[in-house]
């Protein structure tokens, strides 16, 4: 202060000098007195002190739930979980309490049961029961996946379902059937995905078993985990009586036929409710994520319409090679089919090209006569109805997933009334379409909805931008860094540019699945390169990059506090992460110091 009370330096000048600091230290140089205390809460200076630190595009506007640039920079440097907390070890198939330290509480072997492991779980939408998906091995050493109901009342296993390939996972459609898969081979490459309803519920007299979960449950308040892969959930074993085979199923209604092109099958399937994207937890619809949209590199087809001049147009001609090998045996393409077929099983047609390419043109050719026209456009699906999206992963010309492909499930669909089987067909409906279909470029290693189920976030690893694919049994190269994709449900668009950072090394023949989770504020991921990441979903930006020893496969937030989090790597720890203020919420509160005349005082007594 100057001799006659006022400051020395005026507001403007410490401005200009705090620019220069960092953030600690104009917290610090707010301690010293008054004037410079009020400069530096200054909404100006922490503005600044925010896009240099976060190194975010000025163009990128504040969080709309923010109240100040102070307020917003604290969250994002205090509320992610990246301190570890705790490492849980030597884990198998087991369970802890979630409490401020995470303790064992349960311990299971499934292998009695001939599940080789545990895979995916995910509750009810009112927490009473448990989906858990594992990789069943049958006879003769055979594997495929299957799917366990567990109620949450009395800890009773409700029924057991197959599940082909153990990689669709399955899903809950409701709060009492779920959706399971099958597959069944038509050629070499060319096979047929059919997705069931099921209902949970089985006659008694069954073998009830625990099976360690790997999603969140709102309710739930212990943590069960399996060869890495974990939830929060409850986990029990009771066991009534032997016998039960994955035969016996209690399936309930066929939701859709699909034909499977070029070895790919459908796989990762999950239900994302229409009814909420009117009041989505955060909106990702800034001016820099329309531009990113509006220059996407990945394509989105909308295979359905609902305007009579599309309605109109004439059925879209064959293919050229299609065509061309029709008329190179003199067959007409609506009615070619059969003849087509008696031609080569006889002998007298034997077209220039490979089994393969062979099978996969018939393929086309039968399915394109008998597959049921795609329902209407899905922008026009009315938000209030409870209409929910079947999404799953899929592909066209190889293998390895590379598309998304969403059908839209009605309201009449999600009943269990009707036949058994599903509604009768006729032969031009053999297969169902797809209502849209997204194409990553790249094999997709990874999928979760924000808990809003309005943005769909997605883990691929790109191929090579001109690439070929001549054969489909083997698919070109990928890259080793991960593309994590944003696409709008409501729109069917993607929006932001992909988030970049973590990486993975598996060659494109045997990649694997990367499990991602996303709360309001975050999303994070494993990766190959053992660390697991989190980003802001809101700003686009990695804020931590949380260490293993091993790939990281799975994360998971804890369903009721976002800075609490979970990752679960393959050198057999799950670590516990909290966020900066959690932790320091969690300390013992420290001893205020005592005056020194009251303490001199205590002395004299004594």
């Amino acid at each position: 202060m100057a001799a006659g009370g006022g400051p020395l330096l005026p507001d403007s000048v410490l401005y200009e000098i705090f620019l220069y600091l960092d953030h600690a230290d104009v917290l610090s140089v707010g301690l010293v007195c008054q004037q410079w205390r009020a400069v530096a809460r200054d909404e100006f200076l922490w503005k600044e002190l925010f896009y240099r630190y976060y190194r975010i595009s000025r163009e990128v506007p504040r969080h709309p739930a923010a109240v100040s640039w102070y307020d917003e920079f604290q969250r994002l440097y205090d509320t992610i979980p990246c301190v570890e907390v705790q490492a849980l070890k030597e884990h198998n198939d087991q369970i802890w309490s979630n409490e401020l330290d995470i303790s064992l509480q349960h311990s299971s072997n499934m292998r009695p049961y001939n599940w080789s492991y545990t895979q995916f779980s995910q509750f009810n939408s009112d927490d009473s029961l448990l989906l858990v998906s594992g990789v069943f091995v049958g006879p003769h050493n055979s594997s495929s996946g299957e799917i366990a109901v567990i109620s949450m009342e009395n800890f009773t296993l409700l029924s057991r379902v197959r599940n082909k390939p153990y990689d669709v996972f399955g899903c809950w459609l409701n709060e009492t059937n779920l959706i399971s898969g099958n597959l069944h081979r038509i050629g070499r490459i060319t096979s047929c995905s059919v997705l069931w309803l099921n209902n949970a519920f089985q006659p008694a007299g069954v073998l009830c078993l625990g099976v360690p979960t790997s999603r969140l449950g709102r309710s739930a308040t212990e943590l069960a985990s399996c060869g890495g892969q974990f939830s929060w959930s409850l986990l029990h074993v009771a066991v009534q009586r032997e016998g039960i085979e994955s035969e016996n199923v209690n399936v309930v209604k066929r939701l859709f036929k699909i034909q499977n092109l070029n070895a790919s099958t459908i796989r990762t399937v999950m239900v994302a409710d229409c009814s909420r994207y009117d009041s989505p937890d955060l909106l990702l619809d800034y001016e820099e994520q329309l531009a990113a949209s509006s220059t996407s590199t990945c394509p989105v087809f909308d295979l359905g319409s609902d305007s009579e001049e599309e309605e109109a147009k004439p059925k879209q001609a064959p293919e050229p090679a299609v065509q061309e090998l029709l008329d190179d045996v003199g067959v007409p393409a609506e009615d070619g089919l059969q003849q087509l077929f008696d031609d080569i099983m006889e002998g007298r047609v034997r077209p220039a090209m490979t089994d393969t390419e062979l099978e996969t043109k018939v393929a086309e050719l039968f399915v394109r006569n008998r597959t049921k026209p795609p329902e209407l456009n899905l922008l026009s699906t009315d938000s209030n109805s409870k209409t929910k999206y079947l999404i799953f992963t899929t592909g066209c010309l190889t293998y390895s997933p590379h598309q998304i492909g969403i059908k839209r499930i009605l309201p009449h669909q999600m009943t269990t009334a009707g036949p058994v089987l599903g509604e009768e067909r006729r032969s031009d409906e053999f297969f169902d379409s797809l209502d849209h279909v997204i194409d990553i470029h790249g094999h997709i290693i990874g999928m979760g909805l924000s808990p809003d189920h309005r943005y769909l976030y997605v883990n691929s690893r790109a191929w090579p931008r001109d690439c070929v694919i001549s054969d489909p049994m083997q698919p070109p190269p990928i890259a080793e860094e991960i593309d994590l994709h944003v696409f709008d449900l409501k729109t069917m668009k993607e929006v932001k540019r992909a988030l970049r950072a973590h990486r993975a090394y598996t060659p494109n023949e045997e990649c694997f699945f990367i499990f991602l989770d996303v709360s309001r504020d975050f999303v994070a991921s494993g990766a190959e390169d053992r660390h697991g990441y989190i980003w802001d979903r809101h700003y686009n930006i990695c804020l931590a990059k949380l260490q293993h020893d091993n790939v990281v496969n799975s994360v998971a937030f804890s369903p009721v506090e976002q800075e609490l989090l979970l990752t679960a790597s393959d050198d057999a720890t799950i670590k516990v992460w909290r966020s900066p203020r959690a932790v320091r919420s969690q300390q013992p509160p420290r001893p205020r110091p005592r005056k020194l005349l009251f303490s001199w005082l205590l002395n004299q007594k004594s």
